[in-house]
């Protein structure tokens, strides 16, 4: 399957009425850090977001896909440049599920934290209850997977975060670079 093509944008409260609609689907909701219990709750995630980005904590993209429509939202949270690190968390509206959405998303928001943030590694946690989840990430080619024991704090926040057992993979600069190389991309050329 070829990947699709998608755009990555700052957030505005101008989809704020997209993302409250995809983000109600049970199915999304349960994994979401934020209440969307109606629309003023987005509009209160969109406000926080975009200021913690001004802030220089998280860099957090709506996800519009070929015909320019959110379908979800991807971010790097927890910035940390002395690390250069992050983590990274993402959700799609159910429909979008199994279309190739979340490789493309994932391709677009590690660009911006290895090429443009500088970045050396992006963890990517999840609950191990979210198998969906799980099997999505076993799908990314550049992945390392299972590293709980290699960066046990990290693993720890995430856990607290999320309340419960999670799993932790991390992506690194090396091997995202060799993947977009093999892809036929100069990581020289600025995108």
């Amino acid at each position: 399957m070829n990947m699709p093509s998608v755009s990555l944008v700052p957030h505005q409260l101008k989809y704020g009425e997209y993302l409250f609609q995809l983000s109600a689907d049970s199915q999304v909701y349960e994994n979401l850090s934020f209440r969307n219990e109606n629309e003023k709750q987005v509009a209160e995630f969109i406000e926080s977001i975009t200021q913690a980005e001004v802030n220089g904590t998280d860099v957090s993209r709506v996800i519009l896909n070929e015909e320019h429509v959110p379908i979800g939202v991807t971010t790097l949270m927890g910035i940390d440049p002395q690390e250069k690190s992050a983590s990274l968390g993402s959700w799609l509206g159910v429909d979008y599920w199994r279309k190739g959405y979340n490789e493309a998303a994932k391709r677009e928001i590690l660009r911006i934290a290895f090429l443009e943030l500088g970045l050396e590694k992006v963890f990517i946690g999840t609950r191990k209850g979210n198998i969906r989840s799980q099997k999505a990430q076993k799908k990314l080619p550049y992945i390392t997977l299972h590293v709980e024991t290699q960066y046990p704090s990290v693993h720890q926040a995430v856990e607290e975060k999320e309340k419960q057992p999670c799993i932790l993979n991390v992506v690194y600069i090396e091997d995202f670079l060799d993947y977009l190389t093999k892809d036929g991309f100069d990581p020289s050329i600025p995108f």
